[in-house]
């Protein structure tokens, strides 16, 4: 009926990052396979991370449909299994 875990035990937690990214305004601002390249550009140039959502949002402007990407992610713990070995 109860939990195992004592209750001084932390829960498992780690800290999950974001960035939004958009086509510039203007001519082109609505493009969304444009966008998704970027995102996967960005995503590149961070390497190794663990993306946990995206949210794919759309404002309204003078020029039409602005799409914007935010992607939530975070970079794994290293495996201690899999640590270099020492030299």
């Amino acid at each position: 009926m109860g939990h195992d875990a004592a209750i001084s035990e932390q829960p498992t937690s780690w800290t999950i990052e974001h960035f939004s990214q958009a086509n510039p305004n203007g001519p082109g601002q609505g493009d969304v396979p444009a966008l998704l390249r970027c995102v996967a550009a960005t995503l590149e140039q961070l390497s190794a991370v663990e993306v946990a959502d995206l949210v794919l949002h759309t404002e309204i402007t003078d020029q039409g449909a602005w799409p914007s990407l935010t992607v939530y992610f975070h970079r794994p713990t290293p495996d201690p299994d899999q640590a270099a070995p020492a030299q």
